[in-house]
């Protein structure tokens, strides 16, 4: 798979398993969620904690939105969960992150992160280029 953002892409996996090399397993999503604002932050890495994606149906703005975890240097959503494995619900989530966020591609998921460990994953989603005359 081709990593567009490949430095910033792991400079936030860096992070994440900073995270996890720290407070290790078992810990609910929002412990994980404040760990990584803190070390984003000390890795000097630019983000918006849970910044609203608006959406839009046939050009009309909808109340609801959604808020990813984080979206790192203004072009990758970076979603984390604390689970024993991803299901289908957890990409659609995902997935519809990247429809309301528009040209954003999944480009990238972090499986679990440590040998036999499977309860901590962090998810990173980038964004495809824009080419001359595309979306």
């Amino acid at each position: 798979m081709d990593i567009i953002y490949r430095e910033e892409s792991y400079k936030i996996i860096g992070a994440c398993f900073e995270v996890y090399k720290e407070k290790g397993c078992g810990f609910l999503e929002p412990v994980y969620q404040e760990c990584m604002e803190i070390e984003l932050g000390l890795q000097g890495i630019p983000f918006r904690a849970q910044a609203a994606l608006k959406l839009e149906y046939k050009g009309h703005p909808l109340k609801h939105g959604y808020q990813p975890d984080f979206i790192c240097y203004d072009k990758i959503i970076v979603e984390l969960k604390a689970v024993t494995e991803l299901t289908d619900e957890h990409r659609a989530q995902v997935h519809n992150y990247l429809s309301a966020a528009q040209p954003m591609r999944v480009r990238l998921r972090a499986g679990p992160l440590g040998r036999g460990v499977h309860s901590s994953y962090c998810g990173l989603v980038g964004v495809r280029k824009r080419h001359a005359g595309r979306d």
